[in-house]
């Protein structure tokens, strides 16, 4: 007995993204993440009918958090999975963690395991435009740059040969509750998400409705599509400050030639600091600590920086800006930490 349902405009529109947007293969395996909320029933449902046409190897994964709100919800996940003849697998955390970046981490680790366990390439998961334009808020009110802005991606590696894959990020939470409607999906109402403490639900049950009733009917969907136009220029970008970077390194890669990188634009000169940093110092560096090795730039000789995170410390010595090795691992440790709580962990 076949799985599939009749064909609507959501099927087409997520068979078109998977071949515009080339988010997987045919034949490959992947595992596809269900937390049974609308979105990740939604997805799977898609990509279960779409399957004939890919020839996937489907398998449905569940993270168990140990929430109390999540009680029997892994249970009714197995269920669905085994109704569709699909392989199951489940992680359940060793601690429960109440923050959203602290759960969000865990679910990424805990997923790539299975898929590296069972030997899956790609993991899909559920983001929606919806989440789209919710991350770009959150990171523009947080004071995010250009990066941030578009941090919901179609792709990404979580870890050598395994890559996360969002093919619904073009269609709104609104649409996958029609569609679980239509297919006669129950589905499993998050009760944290109603929970205002969070600041990502404020703004899904607060900020983003003001928008669309007072400014912007559509606004879910304009500004998913403005993050679509960023990720574009970021890649760009990116890959203009790489180049630049490899030219202005020294020989030992320890050092960067300021008089090459004055010939940049100021955007370019704070990716390469950026992209300079990050292959030196223990943790990403923010958005401070970037300028201030920028400001090296036209500085005179023998101008430094204070500490970075880890203690390194940025000097200036005629036409390259070096850096200084830092200090004990108990101020790396406390350094990191201050930047990782200001810092964008993507959804």
């Amino acid at each position: 007995m076949s799985n599939a349902s009749p064909w609507t405009l959501l099927h087409t529109h997520c068979h078109k993204t998977l071949k515009e947007q080339q988010l997987i293969p045919p034949g490959q395996r992947l595992l596809v993440a269900v937390s049974g909320g609308q979105d990740s029933l939604c997805l799977i449902k898609l990509l279960l009918d779409l399957q004939p046409r890919w020839h996937w190897e489907l398998a449905v994964a569940y993270c168990e958090h140990r929430w109390q709100e999540d009680s029997g919800n892994g249970e009714f996940v197995q269920a669905l999975s085994q109704s569709w003849n699909l392989p199951f697998y489940s992680k359940t955390a060793e601690h429960v963690d109440t923050t959203e970046a602290g759960a969000r981490e865990w679910r990424y680790r805990a997923l790539t395991d299975l898929a590296r366990q069972h030997d899956y390439a790609f993991i899909a998961t559920g983001h929606t435009a919806s989440d789209r334009a919710e991350t770009l808020l959150y990171n523009l009110i947080r004071g995010s740059g250009t990066d941030g802005l578009q941090a919901l991606t179609w792709k990404r590696p979580l870890a050598p040969g395994i890559f996360l894959i969002r093919p619904l990020l073009t269609i709104t939470r609104a649409e996958t509750a029609e569609f679980c409607q239509s297919q006669h999906l129950t589905f499993w109402n998050d009760p944290s998400n109603q929970n205002l403490k969070y600041a990502r639900n404020r703004i899904r049950q607060e900020l983003l409705p003001y928008l669309c009733t007072h400014f912007n009917p559509q606004a879910e969907r304009t500004l998913a599509q403005t993050a679509e136009l960023l990720r574009a220029d970021v890649d760009y970008l990116e890959a203009e400050a790489q180049t630049w970077l490899q030219r202005s390194l020294d020989s030992t890669r320890a050092a960067l030639n300021r008089v090459h990188l004055r010939q940049a634009p100021l955007a370019l000169q704070r990716r390469v600091i950026r992209q300079f940093l990050q292959t030196t110092l223990p943790c990403t560096p923010g958005f401070e600590q970037i300028e201030k090795v920028v400001n090296l730039i036209p500085a005179p000789n023998r101008s430094q920086t204070d500490p970075l995170p880890g203690g390194a410390i940025a000097v200036v010595s005629d036409a390259w800006i070096w850096l200084k090795p830092g200090q004990q691992e108990a101020t790396i440790r406390h350094q990191c930490s201050d930047l990782d709580d200001s810092s964008e962990r993507s959804s």
